[in-house]
């Protein structure tokens, strides 16, 4: 990899997380630390704001704005091969998003890389029996909670039949058994819950701050989840 093709890469780092560490680059390049030092200087001498916070690490300044990325044919390749995906194995309000940001991404493409890639979404396609599709649009709204530390209030049904209204706090999403199960917090039990998804029956996204702050991580759960199913006979 050349010089500059490596600054973009860096750069690029920069853009998707919140901060890099001269460790984390240099694995990542397969440089020195002494050389990751001169390249992210050479990116403020071209104009672009990179600060430093220790221990967390580089990250560009706040409200610096940055063009769009251009994508390689085999990049785009990959994220419609992603947006098939999640169309299929999401709900209608991730299939959106994606749809959207796909379109976001065939902007960018070059001329001659389009009609390449339009063949090539045209000839994807991924077979899931109507029985298994899910036709609730949760996902995003789930997601915003994680993300934001906020208390979701669902309304479920359980595998009897019962149905129940509850306030969780949302850790994470898993995908398993062929649809999504959703890990949290259960006040009402107050006991952390693996709910089913496509057993949601309706859900609000409250004001509501997490009342734990010491909450089990979603690598926790599937470490947990794993053992568990290879103690099954």
């Amino acid at each position: 990899m050349n010089r500059i093709d490596r600054l973009m890469g860096i750069l690029t780092v920069l853009q998707s997380k919140k901060y890099s560490t001269a460790e984390f680059i240099s694995e990542k390049f397969d440089i020195s630390v002494r050389t990751v030092y001169r390249d992210v200087k050479a990116l403020n001498e071209i104009g672009v704001p990179v600060s430093f916070e220790a221990p967390k690490g580089y990250f560009i300044v706040q409200g610096y704005f940055l063009p769009p990325l251009m994508f390689t044919t085999e990049e785009a390749n990959a994220l419609i091969l992603l947006a098939t995906l999640a169309e299929r194995f999401s709900d209608k309000s991730i299939a959106k998003q994606s749809e959207s940001a796909l379109h976001k991404i065939k902007a960018v493409l070059r001329h001659y890389d389009k009609e390449k890639v339009e063949h090539l979404a045209s000839q994807i396609d991924i077979y899931i029996p109507e029985t298994e599709r899910s036709e609730n649009g949760w996902l995003m709204g789930i997601q915003d909670a994680i993300a934001n530390k906020r208390v979701l209030e669902i309304q479920y049904v359980d595998n009897k039949g019962n149905s129940t209204t509850r306030e969780i706090e949302p850790i994470g999403l898993v995908f398993y058994t062929m649809q999504w199960h959703l890990f949290a917090w259960c006040r009402m039990r107050k006991e952390y819950r693996d709910f089913k998804v496509r057993q949601i029956t309706g859900q609000r996204c409250t004001d509501l701050p997490f009342s734990k702050n010491n909450h089990l991580t979603i690598e926790d759960y599937t470490k947990m989840f794993k053992k568990f199913s290879e103690a099954l006979p």
